[in-house]
């Protein structure tokens, strides 16, 4: 969702920057485009960050043999924040 949200403030940043012919009074619209221009980048860098490491797991097997029943049992565990959970 951050990913979204900065492409549309960059985006809305340039619309009001290079396509607005606008002037009001009150508030530059020039220095307004590019502030939200730069949110938007810093927004955009910040969520591929946050979803590229969110994206990382750890995957651990464990197979052990019972030395009576001589059965073989395997066990998994997956953590997606980089612990391993056994």
């Amino acid at each position: 969702m951050s990913i979204g949200t900065g492409i549309v403030l960059f985006v809305i940043g340039a619309i009001l920057e290079f396509a607005l012919n606008i002037s009001v009074s009150w508030i530059d619209l020039h220095l307004v485009g590019y502030i939200l221009m730069i949110a938007g980048a810093v927004v955009f860098v910040l969520g591929l960050i946050f979803s590229l490491r969110r994206k990382r797991t750890v995957t651990t097997n464990r197979t052990m043999v019972d030395p009576e029943s001589q059965v073989q049992t395997t066990r998994r565990s997956t953590s997606a924040s980089g612990d391993e959970q056994i």
